[in-house]
This record gives C-alpha cells, structure tokens and sequence, in this order.
C-alpha cells in the first residue's frame, strides 16, 4: 500500500523570492553599515532611505497602481517585513514600518482621490515622510480616552492637543491623526485627520530619549490651533477609531513578521558563538542545557512564523475582521513575549560580552522590550482575544449606553 506525502505549499512563489533578494541586498548595503552612526546620532535619514525605497519599488506594494503602489499580494508584504527584521538594529525597520503599513493603510482605502494625491503618492514615491499619531500623554493603550479635538470651524478643523511616542515624529512631512471631532469620550466621534507638518501651530515640543530602539526618532507632539480643512479627513466624520482599529490589525502583524526573523538570526548568532568560546576546556555549544533552550527558542520562533503566515493568509482572503483581530493579536502577544525570552537568553549566553554595548546582543536587548509596549501591550492583547473568545461579561461603556 502506497503512502502519499503531502508537501507544504509555501505561499511565495519565484517572483517573492526574487523580491527577496533584493530587499536582502538593500538591508545589506544601504542599512546595516550605517546602523552604529544613526544608533549614535539618535535619528534615520527617513528621506534619504524611503526615496532610495521608493525607487526600488518597495514602497505601497499592496496599493493600486493608480497611486503610485504596485497592486501585490500580501505576501510581498510579508517578503519586505521578514528581511527587514535583517537589520542590524530594530529603529530602522520600526520607522519604515509606520511608514509602509501604519500611517497610510487608512489613507489608502478610506482617502479621497484628492488626499491620496497630496498625501499618498508622495510617501510612496519617498518624497514625503508621514507619521501615526494616537497616543496621548493620558491615553496610551487605552485608545477610547484620547482627548486631543479637531472642532469645526466653517470648511476647516481646528485642532488642539499633543501626541506623545510618535515614530518619525521630528522628521514627518505629514501626521495621520486620530483626534475628537465630536464632544464626548469612548469610541464615538472620532475622525483620521491629515495634517501637514508645516501647519501652523504644529509643533515637534520634544525628542524623546529611550533605552532602545534609538536610531529611530520619537517625539512628543504639539497641535495649538491648528487649522486644516475638513476635507483633510479620511472617510466619514467619526469613523476614525473603526479605521485605526483595522491600521492596528496590520500594524501587529507586520511588526510580528520583522520580529520573528531578528530572533531567529540573534538564535543563530548565539550559537555560532557558543561554538567558538570555550569555558573549562570546551565550546560551550557543548553544554546539554545552552543546546536543548537553543532549540526550543527555534521551534518556537518556527511555529510563531507559521502563525504570521496564518495571519497574512486571512488578510489576503478578506476574512472576517475578528478573526483577523484574533489572530492578529496573537501574533502580536506572542512575539512581544518571545522577543524577550529571546534576548535575555541570548545575553545570558554571550556571558559578560553580551552585557558590554559593542556587542549586537546587547543592542538587540534592550530593542526588543519594546515590542509588548508598543502598539498595544501584552496586556491589551490578551484583553481582546479574551473578549473575542468570549471570555468577557457582555457590557456596554457607561458614555455609550
């Protein structure tokens, strides 16, 4: 009796590895020698990188042609984030992914024709940097608490409020916030607003110092008076927190699939070096206990990929938004989790030469704390699958009743 082995179907086909390739070859040439200087300094050329991107066609690969994208499966998508996880400090791919797939997925599918055309095209040639603005001082993860206003004043919105933690916040050229445009708190009477950095009473108040992630610019932002015309909204008035609720989905995910790769390449490098240093006579690498948590760090990460490809795959066929919530936040949590066993463990083995910051482990551990904060907390994640497996008493907000 014949057995028949049904082989995986990977989900790239020639043309995604050719893709491949060449994000490989950017990340190799045009990122990572320069990681050390723009660690040091604090700050990316975001300009000079994303026309460089924008030329190579990496930019708004999942966006009609009719705005300057390329129209491609989602799993360009996931080519372009997995080799971005090759850099050699995670800042840079974080200020490229809000870039990519977090300030514009909204402006894209919800934007006039008018607004992708000043907005939209540009970023994605690399001539305009955006940024996402949510957070607030007094709301982080708890989005239904912002109270930055955007209140109408003939054919303009008036804006008043600040930003805090905003990636390419100092070098944006356009912000896409999420502000108040009718009175009230919780999920109601929001709206997505592009505004343009060289507005009036726009205002960078300050560059935020972090323990990592440092090549990546963070700032608190400041908007007194600043006045932009309603058109300036995406969609329709009071729909913003729906739209940033679907930025979020892809936000997860992509900043999953970066993660993933980096952890399986700091694995790798912490074997290599444990097959070259020697302690009582022996490599390392030889000790039972540093090999069997090297491999089930690797099958983790293995199973955590597969995960992300789930994910990409329910995107792709427009599945149903809380099953894309679900499994988008599961990718998120997990990888917010392992990210860190991955850099404590790796530390732990490099010994005292991990602890000393010439060394890449340590970079990479104080850059992956951040992945359980940002984007909304371990905690926040658990939350909503909590709630999306009806774990949750059913209730309604208080200001929604």
């Amino acid at each position: 009796m014949s057995t028949q082995i049904t082989r995986f179907a990977s989900p790239f086909t020639e043309e995604h590895e050719m893709f491949r390739k060449s994000v490989r070859r950017f990340v190799e040439q045009e990122l990572n020698p320069h990681c050390d200087e723009w660690e040091a300094a604090g700050s990316w050329p975001a300009h000079e990188v994303l026309k460089k991107m924008g030329a190579l066609g990496f930019l708004g690969l999942n966006y009609g042609e009719d705005v300057g994208g390329a129209n491609a499966d989602i799993w360009f998508t996931v080519v372009l984030m997995e080799e971005l996880g090759r850099c050699h400090c995670a800042g840079v791919p974080m200020g490229i992914m809000v870039h990519t797939d977090m300030c514009t997925p909204a402006l894209a599918r919800y934007g006039s024709d008018a607004l992708k055309q000043r907005f939209l095209v540009p970023a994605l040639k690399g001539e305009m940097v955006g940024c996402i603005a949510v957070t607030e001082p007094g709301a982080g993860s708890d989005v239904a608490g912002i109270i930055t206003r955007a209140e109408a004043d003939g054919d303009d919105y008036v804006i008043n409020g600040a930003k805090l933690y905003i990636t390419n916040g100092t070098q944006a050229d356009w912000v896409c916030l999420l502000a108040r445009t009718t009175a009230g708190r919780g999920y109601k009477g929001m709206s997505l607003i592009m505004v343009p950095t060289q507005t009036a009473g726009f205002s960078v108040s300050k560059k935020l110092d972090k323990l990592g992630n440092r090549s990546s610019d963070t700032a608190l932002l400041t908007f007194e008076n600043v006045r932009v015309p309603q058109a300036y909204r995406i969609g329709a008035e009071g729909m913003g927190f729906y739209m940033q609720m679907e930025q979020f989905q892809v936000e997860r995910l992509v900043g999953a699939l970066s993660a993933t790769t980096g952890m399986e390449l700091m694995v790798r490098e912490t074997m290599r070096y444990c097959s070259e240093r020697e302690t009582f006579g022996q490599p390392l690498i030889h000790n039972q206990w540093i090999q069997f948590k090297l491999v089930e760090l690797l099958t983790e990460i293995e199973a955590l990929r597969h995960l992300n490809y789930h994910c990409a795959a329910l995107m792709e066929a427009e599945a149903a938004v809380e099953e894309i919530t679900r499994i988008a936040s599961m990718c998120k949590l997990k990888a917010g989790r392992l990210v860190r066993e991955v850099g404590d463990v790796c530390l732990q083995f490099y010994g005292g030469m991990g602890y000393m910051s010439e060394t890449r482990v340590s970079r990479y551990y104080r850059d992956a704390r951040l992945l359980s904060i940002g984007g909304g907390a371990d905690e926040v994640m658990m939350g909503i699958i909590a709630k999306l497996e009806g774990m949750m008493p059913s209730r309604k907000r208080k200001e929604d009743a």
